[in-house]
């Protein structure tokens, strides 16, 4: 995606973000529930961990297991070592899509070819609306970086009508116009924004 100065849209903010939500998730938090109803914390960190190494190495078109794999094959997990290697893997993740070459041509992620500048937009909606997961599930604050939730919800609101987006998405939370572009945008992508865990 590129920006009105022609320029690709920079993920670093936003992976800096979501870097210190991880430093924040305590090991007490780990088996705590979270808006993916599958997921409990550890299983949201280690999504994360996956796909930030695929989309890093579909940016760098370095297709393989890690692009090759679908996100839905096995419940995801952490590793021994996921307190560095995360933010090391999202400090990639931002290097990789600074090359414009990263926005262009075909690539792969969860074993589907797409074009290089959907799988940006798909990058950005994952690294906005997991961060929002993580940070609701371990009760921290989230300031999202704002050109990426606008991208997240701009990528959101263009797949609204598509049938097809069931299949990826919850059905919508529909909100008032007005509404903070955080909420709407998870709102869109089937989470409730008021969301809090307790039954």
């Amino acid at each position: 995606m590129t920006d009105t100065t022609g320029t690709t849209l920079d993920l670093g903010a936003q992976t800096k973000a979501l870097a210190q939500l991880v430093a924040g998730v305590g090991d007490d938090q780990l088996a705590d529930p979270t808006p993916c109803p599958e997921y409990a914390v550890r299983h949201l960190l280690g999504h994360l961990a996956g796909l930030s190494a695929a989309f890093r190495d579909a940016a760098r078109k370095d297709l393989g297991t890690t692009t090759d794999t679908s996100p839905g094959s096995a419940l995801p997990d952490l590793a021994p070592g996921w307190r560095g290697e995360l933010p090391e893997v999202l400090d990639e993740l931002a290097g990789a899509w600074r090359d414009p070459a990263a926005w262009t041509g075909m690539t792969r992620a969860g074993g589907v070819d797409l074009p290089g500048e959907i799988a940006g937009l798909v990058a950005v909606d994952e690294l906005v609306i997991h961060g929002w997961d993580l940070a609701r599930a371990t009760g921290q604050s989230y300031h999202p970086d704002p050109a990426a939730l606008r991208a997240c919800h701009a990528f959101l609101a263009a797949s609204a009508d598509d049938p097809q987006r069931d299949a990826i998405f919850g059905p919508i939370v529909t909100l008032d116009a007005d509404a903070p572009l955080l909420d709407r945008a998870v709102g869109l992508s089937g989470r409730d924004p008021a969301w809090t865990g307790k039954p």
